[in-house]
């Protein structure tokens, strides 16, 4: 390997492994095509493993340049970070768990390394074991970036699926033409709150509807989180045309919404999810009238 750079100066290892990775980049790719890594994802022909094994030793290349091999923020991992995620992906899905896909990169090593030390017969030994070293410590960033990829993109999967998990456990009930109905389960935190009052408002618009009832029943307990969030629900209702009202309120409930001095004076309660159907059916006129023994009478 070449000692100096064009203007005389002493070469850095870092940058003599980037003048490495570049003069071998076609054969590097070609080694890393056979590794399971490569081989397992790009199935479809080799010379598309190849040429993914090509984008990544230029995107080492580039973080060698800039000197930057310890770095797995270094700006030249960016154009390999998404290929990197879906090589990941691959893997996850054919049951490898993250140490065995990091297991499978470090097999990248022993390929790039016996290139650089056929090379590199003329090189001193001090030489050799600082170009060794930092395309070691290079590869091992990048195995850093692909872990960091990989817990990014899960977090990501995780994140959709609650949030998709929330929207199923909040469902909006028709009762009746211009009543809807959200019933309650489970603990009520702010992200459950933000989805319950977005669910609620596109049934409101898409219901026509005038009521819309929060039933807490299956709301274990309620303390002044749960019900400014509560409020805030029923506040949008209101700007967007339908009265809300809230029905559930078990007795130890109401005894500890009135022990933290909770003001819920400007909303229209009811015990019952029935009682606040019945309030809602007489505030539109509705008449309802108890069958006769016989089956029959007016409802």
């Amino acid at each position: 390997m070449p000692e100096h750079e064009a203007g005389g100066s002493l070469a850095t290892p870092a940058h003599e492994v980037r003048d490495f990775l570049r003069r071998r980049r076609e054969q590097i790719a070609q080694r890393w095509a056979d590794e399971p890594l490569f081989r397992t994802v790009f199935t479809a022909s080799r010379d598309e493993a190849v040429e993914a094994g090509k984008a990544v030793v230029d995107a080492l290349a580039r973080v060698a340049d800039a000197q930057q091999v310890e770095d797995p923020d270094a700006a030249g991992f960016s154009a390999v970070r998404e290929q990197l995620a879906r090589m990941g992906a691959a893997r996850s899905r054919a049951g490898l768990s993250n140490t065995q896909v990091s297991s499978e990169l470090a097999a990248l090593w022993p390929p790039a390394e016996n290139l650089l030390v056929a090379e590199s017969d003329q090189a001193s030994p001090e030489e050799l074991r600082a170009w060794s070293t930092t395309l070691s410590v290079l590869l091992g960033t990048l195995r850093l970036v692909a872990m960091q990829t990989a817990l990014s993109e899960t977090q990501s999967l995780i994140d959709r699926q609650r949030l998709q998990l929330l929207e199923v456990a909040t469902p909006v009930i028709k009762l009746w033409d211009g009543i809807v109905a959200v019933p309650l389960i489970g603990t009520l935190d702010s992200a459950r709150s933000q989805v319950v009052m977005e669910t609620l408002l596109n049934a409101v618009v898409d219901q026509h509807a005038r009521f819309a009832i929060l039933d807490i029943t299956g709301v274990p307990t309620v303390d002044s989180l749960v019900a400014q969030h509560l409020m805030k629900t029923v506040a949008a209702a209101r700007l967007m045309g339908a009265e809300c009202v809230v029905s559930g309120i078990r007795p130890a409930i109401a005894q500890t919404m009135v022990h933290l001095g909770l003001d819920l004076g400007t909303v229209k309660t009811r015990a019952s999810l029935a009682d606040a159907l019945g309030h809602c059916l007489h505030e539109l006129g509705t008449n309802i009238v108890n069958a006769a023994p016989d089956g029959a009478g007016r409802r």
